[in-house]
């Protein structure tokens, strides 16, 4: 159970860190750059990240259930686990809706040359990310105190 759990942690270490640093680092450090290439970098950005974030979602929920299963179930875990799952299935049904909507109509304005259509779809996916990373440190923090509540 050791190995699930770190793979769990791990993998949402690497979802929520990676929101963390492009929302809270990248994005203003790109502020500098003209739109044109502030777009294309984050288009790049979000391809590599993305394939991360694919691998979270199919770790976190698999090795999440294991870890209720290894405890004895739904009925042996706090309330903290049941908030921590219900706001993790939030999170990947905003993440693949931000995955096969804005982030879709941003490659494809990108490649028609519409600089306005995919800054707005950046500006949707923005949100969107700054919603999943509040609840992602939410739950980190719930969980971590969640012993001690």
């Amino acid at each position: 159970m050791a190995i699930v759990y770190a793979l769990h942690l791990l993998a949402a270490i690497v979802w929520v860190g990676g929101m963390f640093f492009a929302h809270l680092v990248l994005r203003p450090a790109a502020m500098e750059l003209e739109p044109a290439q502030r777009l294309a970098l984050w288009l790049r950005v979000f391809d590599r990240f993305f394939r991360w974030v694919w691998a979270a979602i199919v770790v976190l929920p698999l090795s999440g259930y294991a870890l209720i299963g290894g405890l004895g179930g739904m009925g042996a875990v706090g309330w903290p686990v049941h908030v921590m799952q219900a706001a993790g299935w939030v999170m990947i049904a905003l993440f693949l809706h931000l995955a096969f909507a804005p982030y879709r109509r941003m490659g494809a304005a990108l490649a028609a040359g519409d600089l306005q259509g995919a800054a707005a779809q950046q500006a949707t996916i923005r949100r969107i990310v700054t919603l999943n990373l509040t609840l992602g440190l939410t739950i980190s923090a719930l969980v971590a105190a969640g012993r001690w509540m």
